[in-house]
């Protein structure tokens, strides 16, 4: 029996780490969409997004089975309650990577120096989402706490995003709509790098018993 479950927990974290993947690929390909100025590459995006909402019901099936059928044991549980609430984080990733597209795609947003600082953002974001998975994976607990503590970055580079758009606005031929689109970009990356906190917060869940880590 232990056995069984043992083998249908590493399939669960298979599962984890694809859904992680096509996140990662999702945000890359609204950042490089950004960059470039290329609404056609942002236009890719949503069925990413779509794959991701696919694979996190396939996910919480399995929990769901797991749960039911093999009746885990406290520790056993806490790990797949926690990829139950980790999906759904990972699943308002893909969402918000979409939104990040649909801006690229109707609006003019166009390669210029102020979309690099939030590319750099979205490099910082992606390695924290990756990293919040590879904790999961491994029940690493200092590499849960690195991707929380990295949030302080990813924070730094959205207050250097909004000191430029404030310059922005403040020239005479300022196009304040392309600054108002740049900004809620920015902020959903911002979002994304939370929500890769909150995962990373359940993995210390799902090893402790105490989403700060401490012994519950």
């Amino acid at each position: 029996m232990r056995l069984k479950f043992d083998e249908q927990l590493d399939s669960l974290k298979m599962e984890m780490i694809t859904m992680g993947a096509y996140c990662e690929k999702a945000i890359a390909m609204s950042a490089k969409a950004l960059t470039e100025g290329n609404p056609e590459l942002a236009k890719a995006v949503p069925e990413l997004a779509v794959r991701i909402d696919h694979k996190e019901r396939e996910v919480e099936n399995m929990c769901l089975k797991l749960l039911l059928q093999q009746q885990p044991v406290a520790k056993d549980l806490r790990v797949v309650s926690s990829a139950l609430k980790m999906v759904t984080d990972m699943a308002r990733i893909g969402a918000q990577s979409a939104d990040i597209a649909e801006i690229i795609t109707l609006a003019n947003i166009h390669a210029a120096e102020d979309t690099q600082i939030i590319h750099d953002m979205s490099v910082a974001v992606i390695q924290m989402v990756t990293d919040s998975i590879d904790a999961f994976v491994k029940k690493d607990m200092q590499l849960a706490r690195s991707v929380i503590d990295y949030d302080d970055v990813v924070d730094a580079f959205f207050d250097k995003v909004k000191i430029i758009l404030i310059a922005l606005f403040s020239k005479p031929e300022a196009d304040g709509e392309y600054a108002i689109d740049l900004l809620m970009i920015a902020k959903y990356f911002e979002r994304i790098g939370d929500h890769a906190v909150n995962i990373a917060k359940w993995v210390l869940f799902s090893i402790t018993g105490n989403k700060e880590g401490e012994p519950a």
